[in-house]
């Protein structure tokens, strides 16, 4: 009887077993749909070992990378929603906006940049004081013996912003006054320069020409260049000026109208350069630039050196000084101080323009009696 019951007792679990597993089945949350799994992050590729970069055959020794460690963590691989949305942005657009110019554009506004001169120079009286209130009208001005097509600005300018080169012949001839003129050009920057606004060099030469200070606001900067300057050797000046030109103002950048200008302290006797004075000259005009001379022979003028320095002076819109005495070397500097802020700047668009390298000469009149004008006497129009 025992042995019946406990027989019927194991067949009722055996038929109960299989029934809950079933219900403990229905139970559990089911598999994601097949949008489900799209909609979801990709699981990451297991990482890669880098394979190594071929060798170099020109006969440099290739770096090869090497392959990642197990401990770097792999990028996360993109969902393909991000895959599609990544090639989407990466095709270029079918239909450009209407706004942005065409190349004719482009090449028509380098054009109209190209075909337009700026000057600027100065006006005194026969006292040799300097006039500010002048107009337009007041002025003929002739290109290459044309009258301009255009005047597209004109202005009385006090305050533009400076790029000025100070270059000291440092040969033996000025061993004597050397220091005098050291302390006068540096009194000269410090009164001239101004923070943020104006910017100066400093260059000596002898044999060849020394920076030693490079463009800077900083006038105590500037002053210790000065001061680094020593006597001594034969006298490059073309050189000089040639190289302050070519070398630092016709490449330091200008953010807009702005007076470019040498103040340039010798005796003008040249014995070591390689190029010619006309060449420095030339390079002077290429680069917008005037210089301006101050002779430090004390003997008075009418010599050879202070002819040149004229000439040079005369054809880049400077102005010569010649002092008498050592004490009149700050007056000339006190004077040029005032001529880079008593300008006119103007804008015009020249007749017959044509952009073939060739020189082409200006000539400002002043069109009330008694009156000076002085600036630079041409410019090299760009090649095409």
């Amino acid at each position: 009887m025992k042995v019946r019951l406990l027989t019927s007792l194991l067949m009722g679990i055996a038929l109960f077993l299989p029934a809950a597993a079933q219900n403990a089945a229905q139970e559990l949350p089911s598999a994601p749909s097949a949008v489900q799994q799209n909609n979801q992050p990709r699981p990451a590729p297991p990482p890669q070992a880098t394979p190594p970069a071929p060798q170099s055959s020109g006969g440099q020794t290739a770096v090869t990378k090497p392959a990642q460690s197990e401990a770097t963590p792999a990028v996360p691989a993109q969902t393909e929603q991000s895959q599609n949305a990544a090639a989407r942005s990466a095709e270029p657009a079918s239909n450009p906006p209407a706004e942005s110019p065409s190349q004719d554009d482009a090449v028509l506004t380098l054009r109209r940049t190209v075909n337009e001169v700026h000057l600027v120079f100065t006006v005194t009286d026969k006292h040799g004081h300097y006039i500010k209130d002048l107009k337009k009208n007041d002025f003929k001005i002739l290109d290459d013996n044309k009258p301009p097509e255009e005047i597209r600005s004109f202005r009385s300018e006090t305050d533009l912003p400076l790029q000025v080169g100070l270059l000291i012949d440092a040969s033996n001839s000025v061993r004597e006054r050397f220091k005098f003129e050291q302390e006068a050009a540096i009194e000269f920057l410090n009164q001239t320069i101004r923070r943020k606004y104006d910017q100066a060099f400093v260059i000596g030469f002898d044999v060849t020409p020394e920076v030693t200070q490079d463009f800077t606001d900083d006038t105590e900067k500037l002053s210790v260049g000065i001061r680094m300057l020593r006597p001594g050797g034969g006298t490059a000046l073309y050189d000089a000026v040639y190289y302050a030109c070519r070398d630092k103002l016709l490449k330091q950048p200008q953010a807009g109208p702005m007076r470019r200008a040498i103040i340039l302290l010798s005796d003008g006797d040249d014995n070591q350069s390689h190029v010619t004075r006309e060449e420095a000259i030339e390079m002077a005009q290429r680069a917008e630039v005037s210089v301006y001379t101050i002779s430090t022979n004390l003997a008075g003028s009418g010599g050879h050196g202070d002819k040149i320095l004229e000439r040079i002076a005369e054809a880049t819109g400077g102005r010569s000084y010649v002092p008498f005495q050592i004490t009149e070397v700050a007056n000339s500097f006190a004077a040029i101080q005032e001529e880079l802020r008593s300008q006119y700047a103007v804008a015009y668009k020249p007749a017959a323009f044509r952009s073939d390298g060739h020189y082409r000469t200006i000539e400002v009149q002043a069109n009330l009696k008694g009156l000076r004008v002085r600036s630079r006497k041409g410019y090299y129009a760009p090649n095409q």
